[in-house]
């Protein structure tokens, strides 16, 4: 059977996913600006708990963006090195799809309108429809101010909004949407039902493809060390 670890820290949230013999267990705290001290162990405590070498992997899955710019940092940092170390393939996933994916599970939510709070009075804006069980982009990401962020042009029925840009600018969001989460932020759990549609798909790239999207152009794509501890 097929063994991945799925890792998260692009936003507040810090959360690991491991898929083995079948079985799906997780880690998730919300721990603001700790994201690089608190992954490492936290994948290791994972790993120890299941009894699970890192070996074994088939392969890593990522939320490569778009989010805070340290964060997509530090998860693709230690992506890197264990795919590299490891001589394993990764899989990058949206942390939007992440949010989405995660509306579905716990809101049973068909379409839904993800945001991230981008700051600099913006949103990370995506739409998602569920199809065979996995939210799958409907047009494109964008990152843009509130009030130009909108439902695709043929939407129809409820959709539900996710994600901190529903906490933080509501108001100006326009209503699109017959519900929201607004305090709702990605979890590694999510992020790894989409890793296995990926994998299943034959979708995972070679580690030095394990780039973060930042969907602001100016943002440069910085070089990742390596992590240490392992």
């Amino acid at each position: 059977m097929t063994t991945l670890l799925a890792l998260d820290t692009a936003t507040e949230a810090c959360s690991v996913a491991l898929l083995h013999d079948g079985r799906v267990t997780s880690h998730y705290e919300v721990i603001p600006r700790l994201h690089a001290q608190k992954l490492l162990p936290m994948i290791k405590a994972l790993l120890a708990e299941q009894g699970v070498a890192l070996s074994v992997l088939d392969a890593i899955a990522f939320g490569r963006g778009p989010g805070a710019f340290t964060g997509v940092r530090i998860a693709i940092g230690v992506v890197q090195g264990l795919a590299f170390a490891l001589d394993r393939p990764v899989l990058p996933v949206s942390n939007l799809a992440v949010l989405a994916q995660r509306a579905q599970r716990e809101h049973g939510a068909g379409q839904v309108a993800a945001a991230i709070d981008a700051r600099m009075d913006e949103v990370y804006w995506g739409c998602y429809r569920a199809e065979a069980g996995e939210m799958r982009l409907v047009g494109r990401e964008a990152v843009l101010a509130p009030e130009l962020a909108q439902l695709p042009g043929d939407a129809q029925g409820p959709w539900f909004g996710a994600g901190t840009g529903w906490g933080t600018f509501a108001e100006r969001l326009r209503g699109q949407v017959a519900a929201c989460d607004g305090s709702m932020l990605p979890h590694a759990e999510d992020l790894l039902s989409l890793a296995r549609f990926a994998w299943a798909r034959g979708e995972a790239v070679v580690a030095d493809q394990a780039q973060p999207i930042y969907l602001r152009d100016q943002v440069a794509t910085p070089k990742m060390p390596p992590p240490a501890g392992f």
